[in-house]
């Protein structure tokens, strides 16, 4: 992404106020997702590690490199030049002033490292690709899930899309290159390439050995099940694989900022609760191209469909949870045998709940708010409000502190 291309994230304003207090930064997420665009609004000096002209002075000597950089500094690609953090840690333990080094690039040197000289003095934010507010270039407004916890009335954007709308959203993705400059047909061929290079080369850097053909067979097993609860078994059979060869991607996926599983909420209020995570591709555009289906594949297949929604509804959320003020985490619920299930639920600071039901419904009734009120009538005062978020274009209330909301709620 171009400095003319460039529309505020989510992130900046955390950055900024983090940056007047700390010594270093280091932004992390999925590769391509604006990071270095974003990190250079804060610098006066950048630094190219992945060119060699700019980093060969580095590798020779890191600490005289960077003692002769303007500060703020930013370190681009550090991991191609990993003992630049120890010099970056050398050079915060002799002063400690705020503003000066932000580093962006590959969690490369994370994997290989047994040790990570940057604890303690280095800050990570992460940042994921665009939400549909900041594509909008909205992203400085209050976030969703404050403003819902405040009980806050929701507003509507005038551009409210159906269905169809919300589906080509989620095949649209987050990432900034190919949502702002590409058609269809070369965002598509962007984001296979983007898979290409994910599992031909950044999986086998970050762990020699590995079988591009059998990580990318997990991978797309992954993105057949994102959004759901299915056992581990389930995947690792149906990629043709053993656990432990299983379990090895998924760190490595989950290392890449590519997949996340989203923890089962406990309480001791509630008994026979299943721990099983809810696995998410983290963009759902990059599920769909694993799986490559359009539009039309998605709108024939209910299941698919719920699949996607979820997902988009989640990379919403998931990028407003590191600049909320209400310092949310993010889980799902459901009871073992599957009665009742909540498809996410935000634990704000305090121990305050919010509760979200995704619905490829344009007005869902109070049936689909059961699974919400019974979460609220077992646990009283800490359940604040529950939402079920649909593809219509109304609000209104479903029952006492739970209410139906558009999707496009998230970024009116």
């Amino acid at each position: 992404m171009v400095a003319s291309d460039y529309k505020p994230r989510h992130v900046d304003r955390l950055l900024s106020d983090l940056f007047g207090e700390l010594p270093a930064l280091m932004l992390t997420g999925p590769r391509a997702t604006g990071k270095t665009t974003t990190a250079a609004r804060l610098a006066q000096s950048r630094v190219r590690l992945d060119r060699p002209a700019e980093a060969a002075a580095f590798r020779a000597d890191p600490d005289s490199a960077l003692a002769a950089m303007e500060e703020p500094v930013l370190l681009d690609e550090w991991q191609e030049v990993p003992s630049v953090l120890g010099a970056v840690k050398r050079s915060i333990d002799s002063n400690s002033r705020p503003r000066r080094f932000i580093l962006t690039g590959s969690v490369r040197a994370d994997l290989e490292e047994t040790t990570w000289p940057g604890t303690g003095r280095v800050v990570r934010v992460p940042m994921y690709g665009m939400t549909v507010r900041e594509l909008e270039g909205d992203a400085g407004a209050a976030c969703f899930l404050d403003r819902f916890a405040a009980n806050e009335t929701s507003s509507i954007p005038q551009r409210r899309p159906d269905l169809r709308g919300y589906i080509r959203l989620a095949l649209s993705g987050g990432f900034p290159e190919p949502n702002l400059r590409l058609s269809d047909p070369a965002r598509s061929a962007w984001l296979e390439s983007y898979i290409d290079q994910v599992v031909t080369r950044d999986a086998s850097v970050a762990q020699s050995g590995r079988d591009p053909d059998r990580l990318r067979r997990y991978f797309e097993t992954y993105a057949l099940n994102t959004a759901g609860t299915v056992a581990d078994s389930t995947i690792f059979e149906a990629a043709g694989l053993n656990r432990k060869t299983a379990d090895a991607y998924e760190r490595l996926l989950t290392n890449m900022f590519l997949v996340e599983a989203v923890p089962s909420w406990r309480s001791n209020r509630l008994h026979r609760l299943s721990s099983r995570r809810k696995r998410y591709v983290i963009d759902p555009a990059l599920a769909t191209a694993l799986l490559r289906i359009d539009e039309r594949t998605v709108l024939s297949d209910g299941d698919l469909m719920g699949r996607l929604l979820d997902n988009f509804v989640a990379a919403q959320l998931r990028a407003e949870v590191p600049v909320a003020q209400s310092r949310p985490r993010l889980y799902h619920l459901r009871e073992e045998h599957g009665r009742y299930e909540v498809d996410l639920l935000a634990e704000l600071a305090g121990g305050r709940l919010v509760a979200f039901e995704i619905k490829a419904s344009a007005a869902p009734d109070h049936q689909d708010a059961r699974h919400l009120r019974w979460l609220r009538d077992r646990l009283g005062e800490r359940f604040i409000r529950g939402a079920v978020l649909h593809t219509g274009i109304q609000s209104y209330e479903l029952d006492e502190r739970i209410v139906a909301l558009p999707i496009c709620s998230l970024w009116g």
